[in-house]
């Protein structure tokens, strides 16, 4: 029995040891990797950049008040077109006490200087009714009582303005009536009927009651790295992406290239405008976040094959071309390469459509 029991370990041990050096050998063995063929193909190769930015109205113009005083009524919103010279809102003037004081006193005396040129007149007037005096003597006591009526009606008009902030003969047009001096839509209405504002003096910039922009006329303005301007040149096709159209794109025409850069989280900066063309009936808004897609350079209709594909000695690129079936074999073959897309690259020559490149 322990005969029987020393023969089985054994043959145990012998199988495990066998086993072992099984296993070691087949992973000593190379891996066989099978490779996949491809063939080189005709496509366009465009080598793009991205330039983030914004939707912007070409000029927005800030409505302000001629006047100080509180907005008595508001008549439009925002979103609404206007055209130059149509009214937005009105104002009531809030007086200033010196000033009212000040015109009223040269009321009283434009009044006082009047009545006295009136006596006057009707008295010459008496006298010459009765041939008692000259054509020229009416004719200066006529002319005094003229001028003293323009200075009653200016004083009366300098205390409209100061205590309503118009004249009576210019109630509609006057100063507390706010109008837009341009066409377009109302992008924002900052204040509410009740609100006090302030016109535009040396102290400050004013209130702005609107502002109001023609949104048919808009721009992308965003910034580019200081590594691709260089490439950049006025009148360049461009490809607005906005992020919150999507599948659409609209052209755009490059016109601005700041001279000048920022610097901005350790890079190198350089403002683009570009006037975007919306088709007709399409309506973008002013603040859409967007992407610029600007070609740098293009090659039409070129041979090409992935980039992953490419090899390199030292500095000289090379594809391995398959030579012959079963087993594969491949060769060497030395390439002249163009533009790459990053993803792509142009083959110049080295290689043909009809052949077979490892990959």
């Amino acid at each position: 029995m322990k005969r029987v029991k020393r023969i089985f370990l054994t043959v145990l041990l012998l199988a495990a040891i066998v086993g072992t050096f099984v296993y070691l050998w087949k992973k000593s063995q190379p891996e066989v990797v099978v490779y996949e063929n491809i063939s080189p193909e005709i496509r366009t190769i465009e080598k793009t950049t991205l330039a983030t930015g914004k939707i912007q109205p070409r000029d927005e113009v800030k409505i302000k008040p001629q006047i100080s005083g509180i907005i008595e009524e508001l008549y439009k919103e925002a979103g609404d077109n206007v055209k130059e010279g149509e009214l937005i809102a009105k104002l009531r003037v809030i007086p200033d006490m010196n000033t009212l004081a000040n015109a009223e006193a040269s009321l009283k005396k434009a009044q006082i200087a009047l009545d006295k040129a009136q006596i006057d007149y009707n008295r010459e007037k008496q006298l010459y009714d009765k041939k008692l005096v000259s054509q020229a003597d009416i004719e200066e006591f006529e002319v005094t009582l003229n001028n003293a009526k323009e200075e009653y009606q200016r004083c009366q008009d300098v205390y409209d303005i100061a205590k309503d902030g118009a004249t009576k003969n210019s109630q509609s047009t006057g100063t507390t009536y706010v109008r837009s001096t341009v066409s377009g839509t109302i992008l924002d209405i900052p204040e509410k009927v009740g609100n006090s504002v302030v016109l535009t003096n040396n102290f400050n910039e004013g209130t702005t009651i609107a502002t109001v922009a023609d949104m048919n006329d808009l721009l992308f303005v965003g910034k580019i790295d200081e590594t691709e301007v260089g490439k950049l040149y006025i009148e360049m096709p461009v490809q607005i992406i906005i992020g919150a159209i999507e599948g659409k794109y609209y052209d755009a025409s490059l016109e601005y290239i700041a001279p000048k850069g920022t610097e901005e989280n350790g890079a190198v900066m350089f403002e683009i405008k570009a006037a975007v063309t919306i088709p007709k009936g399409e309506f973008l808004r002013a603040g859409y976040s967007a992407n610029a897609k600007i070609i740098l350079s293009k090659a039409d209709s070129v041979l090409s094959i992935p980039e992953s594909s490419l090899n390199f000695a030292v500095d000289t690129p090379y594809v391995e071309v398959l030579k012959s079936t079963d087993p594969d074999v491949y060769e060497r073959r030395d390439v002249k390469i163009g533009l790459s897309d990053g993803i792509n690259i142009e083959i110049k020559s080295g290689i043909s459509k009809e052949d077979k490149i490892k990959e």
